[in-house]
């Protein structure tokens, strides 16, 4: 291949240091908040211990020794014993908008985001229509700046209407503020489309989000191929199915010199895949999702494809550990909750016949804190680094606490326990894999783009 320029975006968009440079978001008062003895943790910036953290004008202001900050007129919190981190930023999520926003649109689910702790989420294009033209982007941008609690960043399909026929036009969708690309849902099947697909990513720039599945492996399968899918009577879906599709398009990725990002990665064999790749030299990253890295097949003998069915489907423990390890290592550089809102007409249904898919946005950060720091599997700082760590794979500014910065911060109580569901969800849907589970640890204010987008209703913003 010939003629064309190296990859990379304009001059404009890697020169952004907000999250509003590239992401749409509802216009609000710049927050003016005083976090008095918060303990702080941003390991990427190392800033670790308790200090008054001064937000004004929407940016980080100063960083003072615990009780010397002077507020100046701002809002005061007593936050001693409370944790305040860099929020988090999610790269795969669906908020269903246009064309099933009675599972969510993007008031709802940036509500729920906010209540996770996120600043910044990424929105899927596996919409109904797709999002595959101009105009649909430039749609999903206005809903954004009319309605979204926390910034929006909007992915294109990578193919018309998602058919794996014939590739979008991808200059003109990054034009008009695309922030990526994915077919996510699907597979893109055919290898001359994913070449084709690369080779356009050099003139436009954007990372190329993938789902990978080989769906002549995967066949009718629904849950994983293993034990349990054997005593249970249920037909399966190999692991390989994953893996073997990531590695064409790692080889592909290394033939053009291009980027991807691989989605929700599920198994052994994806994860020693992808360390190759990444020991090889190719530019790929990965993300895993809250409940692979939390659940395992066993949970679908339950037969409740409510909060155990979706694509890919929990697998073996030994998949888990490697994601696990995969996590430590930066094999995967973040956390993503692939969230999917589903009607319950949906999921109220035969295993078999149910949709595929949960909500995580506002449980991840308790769940894996109950499930893997609390035990001591990762430590506190790991999981904080790998929540925020999904903005770098589409070139958004990486969440941080550093003085000078857009603020962008999650105040957390790590103790406070609390059961998923009890008290609704911000969700328009309620397919929480982790509904009816005490976690402990809870988010009780976000601060995002420099404006507060969540506090707790239950939590009272004390003056200290």
């Amino acid at each position: 291949m010939s003629g064309l320029p190296p990859t990379g975006d304009s001059g404009a968009k890697s020169a952004a240091k907000n999250l509003t440079d590239l992401l749409d978001v509802r216009a609000g008062q710049p927050a003016d908040l005083l976090l008095r003895r918060a303990t702080l943790l941003d390991p990427v910036a190392g800033i670790d211990g308790v200090h008054d953290l001064v937000i004004r004008g929407g940016r980080i202001a100063e960083i003072a020794a615990p009780g010397e900050a002077d507020a100046n007129g701002g809002e005061e919190l007593d936050a001693e014993g409370l944790h305040a981190f860099p929020a988090f930023f999610d790269p795969h999520v669906h908020l269903r908008t246009p064309g099933q926003e009675h599972k969510e649109d993007v008031e709802t689910g940036t509500r729920a985001a906010a209540a996770g702790g996120y600043c910044g989420i990424i929105a899927m294009a596996n919409t109904s229509p797709p999002v595959s033209t101009a105009a649909d982007v430039a749609a999903l941008r206005e809903q954004a700046r009319a309605g979204a609690s926390v910034p929006v960043g909007f992915v294109a399909t990578v193919t018309v209407d998602m058919k794996g026929e014939e590739l979008t036009e991808m200059v003109e969708l990054r034009d008009a503020g695309a922030i990526g690309f994915s077919d996510d849902g699907l597979p893109i099947r055919n290898a001359r489309i994913m070449r084709r697909a690369l080779q356009y990513q050099q003139l436009c720039g954007g990372n190329i989000a993938l789902h990978e599945e080989d769906p002549d492996l995967s066949g009718d399968g629904v849950m994983h191929e293993g034990a349990v899918s054997a005593a249970i009577g249920l037909a399966g879906v190999p692991s390989v199915s994953e893996s073997t599709m990531i590695a064409r398009d790692a080889a592909l990725a290394a033939y053009e010199d291009a980027r991807i990002h691989v989605q929700h990665l599920s198994a052994k064999e994806s994860v020693d895949v992808v360390r190759a790749a990444k020991a090889a030299g190719v530019r790929i990253s990965a993300e895993a999702s809250p409940h692979h890295l939390c659940l395992t097949d066993e949970e679908v003998r339950s037969l409740d494809p409510r909060r155990f069915k979706m694509n890919p489907p929990l697998r073996h423990e030994s998949d888990r550990q490697a994601l696990i390890a995969a996590l430590r290592d930066g094999t995967i550089e973040c956390i993503a909750t692939d969230h999917a809102p589903h009607h319950l007409d949906e999921k109220e249904v035969p295993y078999e016949q149910a949709a595929m898919g949960v909500t995580g946005l506002e449980t991840a950060f308790a769940a894996l804190h109950t499930e893997l720091v609390l035990p001591g599997v990762i430590d506190l700082a790991l999981l904080v680094e790998r929540l925020a760590g999904g903005a770098a794979p589409f070139d958004v500014p990486r969440p941080t606490l550093a003085v000078g910065s857009e603020a962008n911060v999650a105040l957390c109580d790590l103790a406070a326990e609390w059961t998923v569901g009890e008290d609704g969800y911000e969700s328009r849907s309620s397919n929480s894999w982790a509904e009816g589970r005490t976690l402990t640890g809870r988010v009780l204010v976000t601060v995002a783009a420099g404006q507060v987008a969540f506090r707790l209703r239950s939590f009272s913003l004390g003056v200290a």
